[in-house]
């Protein structure tokens, strides 16, 4: 049988052969052999809560020569290895037409991947454009200004992830993660992901991966359309559906809404057309920047900077204060990104390369919003968001530059100061104004980011530093709105309509969207049979 030793604990810098010798004794005082010596390592972590006493943490995969009990196994540490497997199910209903999907995000892109292998021809569309054409549209809108609303960092082939630090850390316990980071190294991702504790991609490999997961669609029979925009639906008799969007009308028999967390006028047009669509809780706040070297002086101490050890990553929350506040998608090495989708708005996220090489790192430093902060409507909850996106444009001087304030000022409420041995990395550099984002945001939110500034200072040496930077607005962490689906994932409100993903509020982040996207897909095959 094979199993996976947990726990496996050596020094940071011990090399492979070290670790999984340390697992075979482990192993060996139990009494138990191992079946030859091979052994994987499948998980690799940093513990540096003793910064003088760093270690790594590693998880083993040992095939041995007998049968153990669970409590035998559990008394080792170990847990028996099962690979994960997706076995469809076919049902017998047909299809009036292809399956539709709308989106291409993780949970899109992963469902109409699914449906392709099992031989559905989902069609897939995205208001936005391709890989290459989004990057063209990004940089004019970095160089010129020139924002355009179909085509930025929100919207196009891969969504809002393509120009992220491609962080594949998620909190859900699903089996199928793994099958996720497996498919996502099949199409080019870097093997290290299937290890890491805490993998990513990088922007710079991942928009090659998302180019080679549509081209595979392509090949199986889909049909892949960009610049295509939903703005409605409407009820067939036979079952299916009228889809009107921006490049003509399709005909499919399912539809799947995997829209992401910014199409809000999508929102609203499947709201008014007899989509049930709910508010929830969601969170807003701002970018805070440090120098890479500083957080990993924090993390690593006398360590920093050694080749064993990756930037440092941090993630810290505090919900003592009656209002959560935490970070969000940090960024080592990385830079603040314009992720405005609407003219006269300023959004800010971030996003790193592979190498994770940069200056600074970055966080989202997010508060609740609950939904009596915002009347409780779903028009309500996105309006709340535009509102201070269009106070970040007009502070920043209504040309997107984005608003800054440094730690320092923001925490007493004073003065202003330029940024000088922390710069900003928004825009490249050199698209900000400082401004009073004190002032910008609501009160109850500042008083927050306050009170979760000062207490992660505490947690890390530095991160309350000064002339550390806040960039201002982050306020599409997640979405602010649910689609009520049932067990089978199909909608409260509208059979044969298949809410998926981030924007219909049942994932958050790159992993569990495409995972959100592989069980949805799992679903619309329960029911309906392949396409003949």
């Amino acid at each position: 049988m094979k199993i996976i030793l947990h726990n496996i604990v050596q020094p940071f810098d011990a090399e492979d052969p070290e670790i999984i010798e340390r697992a075979l004794d482990k192993l060996s005082a139990a009494k138990v052999n191992p079946r030859g010596k091979s052994a994987v390592i499948c998980k690799r972590s940093i513990d540096a809560r003793k910064r003088e006493d760093i270690k790594t943490v590693c998880s083993v995969i040992v095939e041995i020569d007998c049968e153990l009990s669970d409590d035998k196994l559990r008394k080792l540490g170990g847990v028996r290895f099962e690979e994960e497997k997706i076995e469809p199910q076919y049902g017998v209903e047909r299809l009036s037409s292809r399956p539709l999907v709308v989106g291409m995000g993780p949970a899109g892109l992963f469902c109409a991947l699914m449906l392709a292998e099992n031989g559905y021809d989902p069609v897939i569309i995205d208001r936005g454009p391709s890989i290459k054409e989004r990057v063209l549209k990004v940089d004019r809108f970095y160089s010129d200004r020139i924002l355009e609303p179909e085509a930025n960092i929100q919207f196009g082939a891969g969504g809002a992830g393509t120009f992220s630090d491609g962080k594949l850390i998620t909190r859900i316990n699903d089996g199928k993660c793994a099958y996720v980071l497996d498919s996502l190294c099949r199409f080019g991702a870097p093997e290290e992901i299937l290890y890491k504790a805490k993998p990513h991609i990088g922007t710079d490999k991942l928009r090659g991966v998302v180019d080679s997961i549509l081209t595979r669609i392509d090949q199986l029979g889909g049909k892949v359309i960009y610049n295509c925009r939903m703005d409605g639906y409407s009820k067939l008799a036979d079952g299916g559906f009228k889809v009107i969007t921006s490049k003509g009308d399709i005909h499919c028999g399912a539809v799947i809404l995997a829209i992401g967390h910014s199409a809000r006028d999508t929102v609203l047009s499947l709201a008014s057309g007899g989509i049930e669509v709910e508010p929830k809780a969601f969170s807003v706040g701002v970018r805070i920047e440090h120098l890479k070297s500083d957080i990993d002086r924090g993390l690593y101490g006398r360590f920093a900077g050694h080749p064993k050890l990756s930037a440092g990553e941090y993630t810290l929350s505090d919900t003592k204060g009656g209002r959560g506040v935490y970070t969000f998608c940090m960024c080592p090495g990385g830079e603040v990104v314009a992720a405005a989708s609407e003219n006269g708005g300023v959004v800010v996220n971030g996003m790193s390369f592979f190498a994770r090489d940069g200056v600074n790192s970055n966080s989202a430093l997010a508060v609740t919003v609950n939904k009596e902060d915002y009347g409780g409507s779903v028009k309500g909850a996105i309006e709340y968001q535009r509102e201070l996106e269009r106070r970040a444009y007009i502070a920043g001087g209504r040309n997107y530059n984005a608003p800054v304030q440094t730690v320092g000022d923001f925490l007493s409420g004073k003065a202003l100061s330029e940024p000088e041995r922390i710069m900003p990395t928004y825009m490249g550099g050199n698209r900000y104004t400082v401004a009073r984002l004190d002032r910008l945001l609501p009160d109850y939110i500042t008083e927050a980011l306050r009170r979760g500034i000062a207490i992660f200072g505490k947690k890390i040496e530095g991160f309350d530093a000064h002339d550390a930077v806040l960039s201002g607005v982050e306020t599409r962490t997640s979405s602010p709105v649910r689609m009520p689906r049932g067990d089978d994932f199909v909608s409260i409100s509208c059979d044969g309509v298949y809410p998926c993903g981030e924007g219909a509020g049942y994932a958050g982040g790159i992993t569990s969207a495409a995972v959100d996207g592989i069980n949805t897909a799992l679903e619309v095959m329960k029911r309906y049979a392949p396409i003949v």
